[in-house]
Formats: C-alpha cells, structure tokens, sequence
C-alpha cells in the first residue's frame, strides 16, 4: 500500500479520517458509491470538501493511486468528483487508478476554486 506522504491524515478538529495508517491484511475496503444527504451535519459536509481541496492539491488532476486514502471518505466522491482510471476497475485494491474530475468537482464544490 502506497503512503501518500504529506497528505492530511485528517479534518483539523475532529476524528474525520482522510488517511488509514496500515493495510488491512484481508485487502483494501471496497470503494462504493455513498450517498450525500442534504441533512448530513456541517463538519460531514466540510471534510468532503477539505478532502476533495487535499486531493486537488496533492495530485491535481492527474490520476493518482489510491493508496492509503480513506474508502469512507474516499466513497462520498467516488463516481462523482472522483472517477476510476482503470478499467476494468478493482474497487478494493489499494494500487487502482483514480484521478479527480474538474468539472464535476467545480460543479458540486464552487468554493473550491473561489478566487
């Protein structure tokens, strides 16, 4: 499993994880589709943004391995603002291609890239 060195391990304030420490030894958690309810709290809502400005800014948007990247937190983008490099595609493999979308991205979270 790739550590992604100088990634933010987590929401600054809260136990929002971005990072895992260690590789599962049963494989990676499989990436799904997680649906972002509007009633979800504010710091659930922040850290999908913080996490998406982490990743825009870490690797741009180039594809990039999954690595150590949290699946949970991974999972609210994916399909979405994260898409899938590879295909076919391994969902619980921590060496699948993923790269961020900018459109999608600018779409959902404008804020983002507020001048």
């Amino acid at each position: 499993m790739l550590k992604h060195r100088g990634f933010p391990g987590r929401l600054p304030g809260t136990d929002l994880q971005f990072t895992v420490r260690r590789a599962n030894p049963k494989g990676a958690t499989p990436l799904t589709v997680r649906e972002r309810y509007r009633d979800r709290r504010a710091t659930d809502k922040q850290a999908d943004e913080e996490f998406l400005y982490a990743l825009i800014d870490h690797f741009g948007f180039d594809p990039f391995e999954r690595g150590n990247l949290d699946a949970g937190r991974l999972s609210f983008l994916f399909k979405r603002e994260v898409v899938a490099v590879d295909d076919p595609f391994d969902p619980a493999d921590y060496e699948a291609l993923l790269r961020v979308d900018e459109a999608a991205a600018r779409a959902s979270f404008p804020t983002i890239f507020a001048d």
